[in-house]
């Protein structure tokens, strides 16, 4: 092809010069390197395209979590959960917002405030909540004192007896009172007639000194710090408690769903004799990690995932962490499952290329036919210029036979001409990618031809006297005539 293209520019056109001695044209960008170009261009879009993509679905999410109250046990969960996050460079990082109490972080999740919260079961989940986690199994425990002096009164054993007595309820928060009144509710006792006292968990020992109540309630988990020190404290100051059994747990988690029937575990608060002796019937309830329903399941698999993984490393520094499990993945389910999570406990998670795998696969699809169609609607706009180009061909093919039979030089210096104006073109349609080599071979052995029919004729037309030229110049006019 490279000989064609010399050949071509090589030749004498008109007058004897030769193209060669004059600025060559601009040597025509081959179709085939224009589309090698914009493929590889397309490619490396392609390319930057998933890249872009890859960074920003893999990159940390900062999730805001909220919990409260202050200085509990679920915010030094949180916290120490933050850290660890921070420290394994994880997907994803935990931002705590410090509420009043659970009630506020459920009111902070259902107002879209945050992306996650730790809320009680006992209370009004929030519709757009889902479950991501069991942070913690609290049990309500419940011991009556004896009392001293003036206040002592008769030994409260059962629940039932608790009509006319006051019931001391660790914490400021009403759920617990609730919790309470769920409990009289099912030993048809009247709540009216009895005297509801509540204390923060930093005046337990005092008021339990005071003896501001002849009954206790307190609801955490089974090895809670706050209700240990508040047995401890009704131990030293009147002796052993008694602890009230709360024999209707199973009928109570009947009819309220959030509570289930549990146990305390003889000798728990330690003491000697053990305290309790025996084994407690009591009920509990749980603190749930729950998301925003609007939170990506890939962000929540990957806080799930990210969730157990350190909670075995947390376990030793903070014991805490080893009460976190998996939520409960059952349709009929308190609290729905998030789907990220969901699909971590079913160890159905999946991976980038499988959520993306379909649409990076369409979007190939659809780049190349993409590619397809701008082709197709390139070759269309260039079809005037290729059929124009073809029928300029086709005269040229024409111009061989016309030339052998030519009688002047002029003719012939004219079709050379021609030639050179049909050359250009071609050379142009080359350039837009009209025509391809193929083309241009073709028109190449057209253009040889006609040079060899002109030179041949010239040679005739030279070797005759100019007499007979002229002769037949005007024999030729008087017959067209």
């Amino acid at each position: 092809m490279k000989l064609s293209l010399k050949r071509l520019f090589g030749r004498s056109m008109t007058g004897g010069l030769d193209l060669a001695e004059t600025p060559p044209p601009p040597s025509p960008r081959s179709a085939a390197r224009k589309t090698a170009l914009v493929s590889l261009a397309l490619v490396l879009a392609i390319i930057g395209a998933l890249a872009g993509g890859y960074y920003f679905a893999m990159r940390p999410v900062t999730l805001k979590i909220a919990v409260g109250p202050a200085n509990s046990d679920d915010v030094k969960v949180v916290q120490t959960l933050t850290q660890a996050f921070t420290q394994s460079k994880g997907q994803v990082r935990l931002r705590p917002i410090q509420t009043d109490g659970a009630t506020a972080s459920a009111n902070a999740l259902a107002e879209g405030k945050v992306d996650l919260a730790i809320v009680r079961g006992d209370l009004d989940v929030p519709k757009n909540a889902q479950a991501v986690a069991t942070l913690r199994k609290n049990v309500v425990v419940l011991w009556s004192v004896p009392g001293k002096g003036k206040k002592r009164g008769a030994k409260i054993t059962k629940i039932a007896q608790l009509a006319g007595h006051r019931v001391g309820v660790v914490g400021r928060t009403q759920a617990n009172v609730n919790l309470l009144k769920v409990i009289l509710q099912q030993y048809n006792v009247d709540s009216a007639k009895v005297e509801i006292v509540q204390f923060p968990a930093n005046e337990v020992a005092e008021a339990i000194k005071a003896q501001k109540a002849d009954v206790y309630l307190a609801a955490g988990p089974v090895n809670s710090k706050i209700t240990a020190d508040a047995i401890a404290a009704s131990t030293k100051d009147f002796g052993a408690p008694t602890f009230l059994a709360i024999e209707s747990a199973d009928a109570i988690a009947q009819n309220h769903p959030v509570y289930e029937a549990s146990e305390i575990p003889a000798g728990t608060y330690g003491g000697s004799p053990a305290r309790p002796e025996d084994e407690v019937k009591t009920i509990s309830f749980s603190h749930h990690i729950v998301a925003r329903k609007g939170v990506s399941e890939t962000t929540i698999a990957a806080f799930t995932r990210q969730l157990f993984a350190v909670r075995q490393q947390l376990v030793t520094e903070f014991p805490l962490a080893a009460k976190i499990e998996t939520p409960d993945t059952d349709k009929d389910a308190v609290i729905p499952v998030h789907p990220g999570a969901a699909a971590f406990v079913d160890g159905e998670e999946k991976t980038f290329l499988d959520k993306y795998s379909d649409y990076i696969w369409w979007g190939l699809m659809a780049l190349s036919a993409m590619g397809s169609i701008g082709a197709w609607f390139a070759g269309y706009l260039k079809k005037d210029e290729r059929d124009n180009n073809s029928h300029l061909r086709e005269r040229l093919l024409d111009m061989i036979a016309a030339a052998r039979k030519s009688e002047t030089t002029e003719e012939l210096d004219q079709m050379q001409a021609e030639a050179d104006e049909i050359l250009r073109d071609t050379l142009r349609c080359y350039d837009h990618g009209a025509i391809e080599e193929g083309g241009l071979t073709a028109f190449n052995i057209a253009l040889d031809q006609f040079h060899a029919a002109v030179a041949d004729r010239k040679a005739v037309l030279f070797s005759l006297p100019q007499n007979l030229q002229r002769a037949s110049a005007q024999f030729r006019a008087a017959g067209n005539a």
